[in-house]
């Protein structure tokens, strides 16, 4: 067998709250190798509670990648994403037979794993009628467009987030077709084999995790995090859940009580869609998190 082809990227998905950060450090250190993130909230240096991003703790336990490697203020693509992390995992591939891929944005694994087409330039002046659209009108017309003009997409994407919203009707004004439709017609052609494990709760104990993880931030100090913030508000990267109820609070639209409830309401729904994507990839083995180094011993 080639030698490049024994080296694995071992990938770890699965909704938010389901034990991801944790499974992929547990197999880091059973292989002596490093992890790099998929999750496209964890890139932001200035989101950290709200993102769960690991602990100091643990990133010092395991070097990881793609966590605190952008500001809010910079635009980042899936696209971006696939160039950048191609080009790490050669050089990480020099010195590791695994590299763990752990996040859940399913839309960042999938540029890693298959790749996209090149998509189509986007109009400046589509992006800036949208981001006023967004501004003056909130997202709901946006997500409405989205749905008629890619439904596939729509069922998939997290809907709370404009920015993903946004450049999929960017690309479907520039080419006429969807954003779903951007795929390469040949997938996986690295110089590297993907296993790809999904990580399986049921779904009222995930509820149960996501409800106390949304509490547990709120007591590590979210609300503090939010509001220092609130001057970025209008930035795509934070409208995003656990940061966009806040705001609503911080300018008087809702109280605490109901911000919070709505947090653990949206992240829900979030984790449902994750859910619902991930279970199109028929690739991925799903198992149990308490076997994650039973399963590591046979890959």
């Amino acid at each position: 067998m080639n030698n490049e082809l024994q080296k694995t990227l071992i990938v770890i998905a699965g909704p938010t709250a389901s034990g991801k950060t944790a499974a992929a450090i547990q197999l880091a250190k059973y292989y002596n190798t490093v992890i790099v993130s998929a999750d496209s909230r964890q890139f932001y240096r200035e989101m950290s509670i709200g993102t769960a991003k690991p602990t100091d703790d643990e990133l010092a336990a395991i070097p990881h990648y793609f966590i605190n490697s952008l500001s809010i203020t910079e635009t980042y693509t899936a696209g971006d994403y696939e160039t950048q992390c191609l080009a790490l995992l050669t050089d990480l591939f020099k010195t590791h037979d695994k590299v763990i891929l752990v996040g859940g944005s399913g839309l960042f694994i999938k540029a890693v794993c298959e790749g996209f087409d090149k998509f189509p330039d986007a109009d400046p002046a589509v992006r800036e009628e949208l981001n006023r659209e967004l501004s003056e009108q909130g997202i709901a017309g946006l997500q409405e467009k989205l749905k008629i003009a890619d439904p596939e997409y729509y069922n998939q994407v997290d809907l709370n987030n404009p920015q993903r919203i946004i450049r999929a009707l960017e690309v479907f004004a520039a080419s006429g077709k969807p954003f779903s439709s951007y795929r390469k017609s040949s997938t996986n052609n690295h110089p590297f084999r993907i296993i790809k494990l999904g990580l399986n709760l049921p779904r009222e104990i995930l509820y149960q995790r996501i409800n106390q993880r949304v509490d547990d931030m709120i007591r590590q100090g979210l609300i503090e995090e939010v509001k220092s913030l609130l001057s970025y508000r209008h930035l795509n990267a934070l409208n995003t859940v656990g940061y966009s109820e806040l705001f609503d609070y911080f300018e008087g639209k809702t109280s605490l009580e109901t911000a919070i409830d709505l947090i653990k309401q949206n992240t829900r729904r979030f984790a449902k869609r994750q859910m619902t994507w991930f279970g199109k990839d028929k690739e991925i083995k799903w198992i149990d998190v308490n076997l994650i180094s039973d399963f590591g011993c046979s890959i």
